[in-house]
This record gives C-alpha cells, sequence and structure tokens, in this order.
C-alpha cells in the first residue's frame, strides 16, 4: 500500500505490543521455572497467548480478570497449580512496561505533524504507565474498559471512530497484530493500515496494508 500523498485526520494505534514493548515471555518463565520443563516452556505460553485471545471474544470483562482467567486455564492445560501470586504478578508487569527501543524517536516525530491516538486492549488505570512512558502527547487514549469491547471485536473500532467523529478513510491504523487490528480493521473498511511486523504474527498481504519492521519505518511511508 502506498501512503504517499495520503494526510489522515488522525493516526490510531495500537499500544501493547506495537509501541509498548509487550514482555509476556520475561514475565512469565520465573513463573513456570522448575514447574514445567524448558523444552516446553515456548509452548506453554503459546498456549496462554492463544487462551488471551479467546478471553477477549466474549461478553467484556475488566483485562486484569482476562489475564487471570487466561492463566488458570493454561495451568490447568498443563496440570500446573494455579496460583493467584503469579496472576498478581503478570498484571502488575504489564502495566510496569515501557516502549520498544525502537518507538520514540519515530513516535515523536509523527505526532509533531498529526494527532495520535491509541486504541488499546487495556484498562485505563493498567495502561496510563504505559502510555505516560511513551513521551508524546496523544489526542485521546480509548481501551476496551470504555469501549466494553476488545478488539478484534468491531465494537472497539467503531466506539473509537465514533469517539472521534472520524469516518474510515480518514485514520490511518498502526499495529503489530494482525489478528487483533489488522484483520477486522480490514473487514470495517478502514482502507489505510500499517503493519509493523515484529514477528508476533506472519504477513498476509491479502489484507491490504504497508509493512515495516519497526516503528521507524512508519513517518517515511507518509513522507515524513
Amino acid at each position: 500500500m502506498d501512503l504517499l500523498g495520503y494526510r489522515p485526520k488522525y493516526i490510531t494505534f495500537d499500544c501493547y505490543g506495537t509501541l509498548t514493548n509487550f514482555q509476556m515471555t520475561e514475565a512469565v518463565l520465573p513463573l513456570v521455572a522448575g514447574r514445567i520443563a524448558p523444552e516446553d516452556t515456548a509452548t506453554f505460553i503459546k498456549d496462554f497467548r492463544a487462551y488471551r485471545i479467546d478471553e477477549v471474544l466474549g461478553e467484556y470483562k475488566p483485562y486484569q480478570q482476562v489475564l487471570r482467567d487466561s492463566w488458570q486455564r493454561a495451568c490447568n492445560r498443563w496440570r500446573i497449580q494455579y496460583r493467584s501470586s503469579d496472576a498478581d504478578a503478570i498484571v502488575e508487569a504489564v502495566g510496569s512496561w515501557g516502549p520498544h527501543p525502537d518507538v520514540p524517536e519515530p513516535l515523536a516525530k509523527l505526532a509533531s505533524a498529526y494527532p495520535l491516538v491509541i486504541l488499546s486492549n487495556a484498562a485505563d488505570a493498567m495502561l496510563r504507565n504505559n502510555v505516560d512512558q511513551l513521551g508524546v502527547d496523544f489526542h485521546r487514549v480509548f481501551t476496551a474498559e470504555q469501549a466494553r469491547a476488545y478488539k478484534p471485536r468491531y465494537q472497539a473500532f467503531e466506539y473509537m471512530l465514533g469517539q472521534l467523529g472520524a469516518e474510515r478513510h480518514e485514520i490511518l491504523h498502526v499495529s503489530s497484530h494482525i489478528w487483533y487490528d489488522v484483520i477486522p480493521a480490514h473487514e470495517l473498511r478502514i482502507k489505510h493500515k500499517v503493519y509493523v511486523n515484529r514477528g508476533y504474527d506472519p504477513s498476509v498481504p491479502f489484507y491490504e496494508y504497508a509493512e515495516t519492521t519497526d516503528l521507524a519505518g512508519v513517518p517515511p511511508l507518509l513522507g515524513l
């Protein structure tokens, strides 16, 4: 997708994984050390991610509960004891994470030219510290808590568009997640998208987006 010459009214971002360095593997490893064979930990972490995906598809519940319920399901699958203290540690860790190293400079460049917006699968209080560490002022920050729905549900995107008073063609949506963001944006006819390929998902060009490997690749797409 060629974005040169396109001037969005807003640039909208996913936060966790796209801007904030989502360090879930580092958070989980000490919690399963000695409880799962080292060669199985990568599979356990994939299962935990899969349960997080499944948990956001139903009726809204707070993100802290999404994490707790996903963790319990992963523990049950692997037949290890669920410890509430482990879930507490994961919740606390998520709220502490800062940006990917490649984020602050290009994000500041984008902020100098466009109003920036976040649409995150997060809770308001948890996300606040993550956003503060990004180093720019955002026009608006929207969460699943506000929308009462998580991406990839369309309700999350429709809530953001409604709050902004923006049409679909007026936003450029940037995310490192194909499943959570790119696919639903495509189905909602949000034409202008950038996939920041950090390795979470495979590229799927069918969904029509510009692709970069980090956030530094986004400003040049807009001629900045």
